[in-house]
């Protein structure tokens, strides 16, 4: 039982590789494999957790906090999945929030704002342009953000499918790369953040230019093979365009505000240390009721229309569920045991730290990384800064372990379209095709991830 739950994720994972063969919706098999591994796991704790570290840990905690009482595997299998439940949750909701926003600028024209500066054509340009801009928003906000607002500019720029997809492989590739070397531009870099394995002007530092590289090199190599123009949707105008129902004051209005509630959530969690679904939630509640008593006065066929009621109705739910079922899988895994074992293994047959992040962050693309980085996080202690390293077994704060886990774990997702946040994000959006993103950016993606590794192993022996 305890191999079964990896054959399912396996077949699982597969069947939302071939979604489009199959002509399944990725959520569903996502859906499917997130409840029958809990099943699974469920129906066989007795046997599945014997001997399990987690488990015994679990087990001892409990009788301390409960005067000596014991409980069984039953009630740690539901304990995890109502801890694994609240983690996904805090995801979800802000993913649903930005998804909101970014709908409701859309829903005002907003973007047209942005769109009608960026006048190029030509395709080097304009993924030169758009990927920088990508990197450093992704940084300042974070890649899950950036890619939502991103796709969304890609979908009011760019006609032609092919090209869409192109563009937004590279916008993957440059929200994780940005995303890696800010201490709130990714999950896994708030984890090591916020759990004191690294500090905040050190990690911009370590990792701002191997990040830089990753991005770099995909690009330059995908310029030489782009020719020609896009086929731009600029100057195309839609039905629903037709009737002015906004003015150009909303349509700034919202768009700065959209904007700026989405920048606001990372100074939102360093003020209150709440989680960021709460700083999204409280720029769309202002959003909300700005647009509210904006549109008071239109008619109600116009006002359903820009308002979030109508809005909600065009965020794409079917991905938000993918979500769930996807981190509810990993989760399962994780509770049950198999990433520990695989981070044990991995420490015992690779040893060198440099091998076993790089490991890590090839390993990130096919389960999420956030597991992975917290099976790091529990296997390797931390240490007090300046203290000397126990290799294998313990590092201090700011050591080249902590920054080279960020950046991999941070950039490999891109190798595959699930492998990141923000793959999923743009994934559902603009519905790419899992086996299209292998064949035309995966290989990109990793020849970046690999060009970054390399220039932090040569800055940590030559530069610091």
């Amino acid at each position: 039982m305890y191999l079964l739950m990896v054959v399912v994720f396996v077949l699982g994972y597969a069947a939302i590789a071939l979604e489009h063969p199959i002509k399944i919706d990725k959520a569903a098999s996502a859906l499917l494999v997130g409840a029958i591994t809990w099943t699974i796991f469920a129906l066989n704790a007795e046997s599945i957790l014997a001997g399990s570290v987690g488990f015994v840990e679990y087990l001892e905690e409990y009788a301390l906090l409960n005067d000596g009482q014991s409980t069984d595997a039953m009630h740690y299998v539901t304990h995890e999945l109502g801890h694994h439940l609240s983690d996904i949750a805090e995801i979800l909701f802000f993913l649903l929030g930005a998804m909101t926003i970014v709908e409701l600028i859309d829903a005002h024209e907003g973007f047209a704002l942005i769109t009608d500066k960026i006048t190029t054509a030509n395709k080097v340009k304009l993924i030169w342009i758009l990927s920088i801009l990508t990197f450093f928003l992704s940084a300042a906000l974070d890649n899950l953000t950036t890619a939502i607002v991103m796709s969304a500019l890609l979908k009011k720029l760019i006609k032609g499918k092919e090209d869409l997809w192109l563009f937004a492989g590279m916008v993957i590739i440059s929200a994780n790369a940005g995303g890696a070397w800010s201490p709130i531009g990714d999950v896994t870099t708030i984890m090591l953040w916020i759990g004191g394995q690294v500090t905040a002007a050190n990690i911009v530092v370590k990792l701002i230019v191997p990040s830089l590289v990753a991005m770099l090199v995909p690009l330059t190599i995908l310029s030489f093979t782009l020719k020609g123009e896009i086929e731009r949707k600029l100057g195309m105008v839609e039905v629903r365009h037709l009737v002015d129902r906004t003015t150009p004051f909303e349509q700034k209005t919202v768009l700065f505000l959209g904007v700026g509630a989405l920048l606001f959530v990372p100074i939102f969690k360093t003020v209150t240390h709440l989680p960021p679904y709460m700083g999204i939630l409280f720029g769309l509640g202002i959003l909300w009721t700005v647009t509210e008593i904006m549109h008071r006065s239109k008619h109600q066929d116009d006002k359903s229309k820009l308002s979030v009621i109508g809005v909600l109705q065009k965020v794409d739910t079917p991905s938000v569920l993918f979500f769930l079922g996807i981190l509810a899988a990993v989760g399962s895994l994780q509770s049950a045991g198999h990433l520990r074992i695989m981070a044990t293994f991995l420490n015992e047959t690779l040893g060198d730290m440099y091998v076993i992040n790089m490991v890590i962050g090839v390993l990130s693309s096919i389960v999420d990384n956030v597991p992975l980085v917290a099976g790091a996080m529990g296997m390797y202690d931390l240490l007090p800064a300046g203290a000397a390293a126990v290799d294998g077994q313990a590092y201090p704060v700011d050591h080249p372990f902590w920054e080279f886990l960020a950046y991999c774990a941070g950039t490999g997702g891109s190798c595959l379209i699930i492998g990141s946040a923000a793959g999923v994000a743009v994934m559902g959006i603009l519905h790419i095709d899992f086996i299209w993103y292998v064949k035309r950016i995966s290989l990109l993606a990793f020849v970046g991830y690999m060009a970054g590794a390399f220039t932090f192993i040569g800055m940590d022996m030559f530069l610091f």
